[in-house]
């Protein structure tokens, strides 16, 4: 277990790079076990989620290596064996594998996938996909079995039941080869699928309306990776330290930005009187703000983003009112509430709605974080904090922010990794 220890009372300035992003590459990942051929990647993020995909990629026969962001793999001797518990438990996306196994061989054996405990967060809209394309699920021992017939898979119409990113990701996966032409309505709209479809097309996928509600997929037999794929900066990622450089900072240049995957996020910082300067790949926030409060939704994209909810919340504290957060998409969202009291924040849950009050008196103690984007809202308010924080189970943020501590020091925050 690690512990990561921060000085508050500091201010941040200077400049931050993005790196990859995260929702990406976990799914990126699996899907490069459909290639007939090696795959490499590059902005690869130097996160805890990429090892223990690595791990699972390793136990299925397929070699790997990452250096200095760029992760290589070769899945030309494939083998489908049952996925191991250990590593598909610590992440949620290790559910990829069942749609890029099911597609690459008409069956699939995966644990139930883990992650973070953020609420209910069922599979039920992937199943059906899977089922539509013709295969056969049975949850069984902790797993779910996933076959097909001698025919395999076949095109489908599916419309989601809701907007789901996971099922929209997984059924593309496992529709990429599958004969005739699947049609997903209601698909999610997120950037990371675009870059997952970019992907698949550059190795001969044909792939149309990524991107939009309607995807159309015509299944091909063979993919072969013929470039190395650059994956998009995280917009998560790049939210959170404009959150930071917003709340205490006295300029902050946050670098390798896609300023459009984060509109939501800009204008609701603009709206609270942040100032920024919005270049064409980065974005200078300024110090001294006045901030007005504000009411946060959250929706699926192009909506303010759910990953972005508790990141934001240090900043409401800022703000002279009570600010509202309202996550349409995970309510249960909430397991940094508790750890903020501790260290002064106000802030409650009721109801389904999150209130934010002005808060200025702050301390640093001792906190835990629950999952990614709670410990990193607990990193916001320990920078904000007078004293020491000292945030346990931090091996959970360091899961979705690469060289978080690194690139905190370069903005003049006294913090560091300890083993707890």
């Amino acid at each position: 277990m690690k512990k990561m220890i921060v000085r508050g009372g500091q201010k941040l300035s200077g400049e931050v790079t993005i790196g990859g992003a995260k929702n990406s590459t976990v799914a990126l990942i699996p899907a490069a076990i459909l290639a007939d051929t090696p795959v490499k990647f590059d902005s690869v993020p130097a996160i805890l989620d990429v090892r223990n995909l690595m791990l699972i990629l390793n136990s299925m026969n397929v070699p790997s290596t990452f250096n200095h962001g760029e992760l290589q793999l070769d899945p030309t001797h494939i083998k489908n064996v049952p996925l191991p518990g250990g590593a598909i438990k610590s992440l949620r996306a290790s559910y990829y594998f069942m749609g890029a196994l099911l597609g690459k061989f008409g069956e699939a054996v995966v644990g139930f996938p883990g992650g973070d405990n953020i609420g209910p967060r069922p599979i039920d809209q992937h199943i059906k996909g899977f089922r539509a394309l013709g295969a056969k699920v049975v949850e069984k021992n902790d797993a779910v079995h996933i076959t097909t017939g001698a025919g395999g898979l076949h095109g489908a119409r599916i419309f989601f039941d809701i907007v789901s990113v996971g099922a929209t990701i997984n059924v593309l996966l496992a529709a990429v080869k599958a004969q005739g032409t699947t049609v997903i309505e209601n698909a999610a709209k997120e950037p990371e699928i675009v870059d997952l479809a970019t992907f698949l097309n550059n190795m001969g996928a044909q792939i149309r309306g990524a991107g939009t509600d309607v995807i159309r997929i015509k299944g091909v037999p063979t993919l072969k990776a013929t470039n190395t794929h650059t994956i998009i900066p995280d917009r998560i990622e790049a939210g959170t330290y404009l959150a930071f450089a917003a709340a205490n900072g006295e300029g902050v240049l946050v670098k390798n930005v896609i300023t459009e995957h984060l509109e939501p996020f800009i204008a609701k910082l603009v709206e609270m009187g942040v100032y920024l300067e919005v270049n064409e790949d980065s974005v200078y926030v300024a110090g001294g703000h006045e901030l007005t409060p504000v009411t946060v939704k959250t929706a699926p994209f192009p909506g303010f983003a759910t990953d972005l909810q508790q990141p934001i919340t240090p900043l409401l504290m800022k703000a002279k009112g009570d600010s509202t957060i309202i996550d349409t998409l995970y309510p249960e969202r909430i397991k940094h509430i508790s750890e903020m009291k501790r260290m002064g924040g106000l802030i409650s849950s009721k109801d389904g709605v999150i209130t934010v009050q002005h808060s200025t008196q702050l301390k640093g103690t001792t906190v835990k974080a629950s999952e990614i984007r709670a410990g990193v809202a607990l990193l916001g308010l320990a920078l904000m904090s007078e004293g020491t924080t000292t945030i346990i189970n931090a091996e959970n943020i360091l899961r979705g922010y690469e060289r978080i501590v690194e690139k905190l020091r370069g903005l003049s925050v006294n913090i560091e990794i300890a083993e707890d």
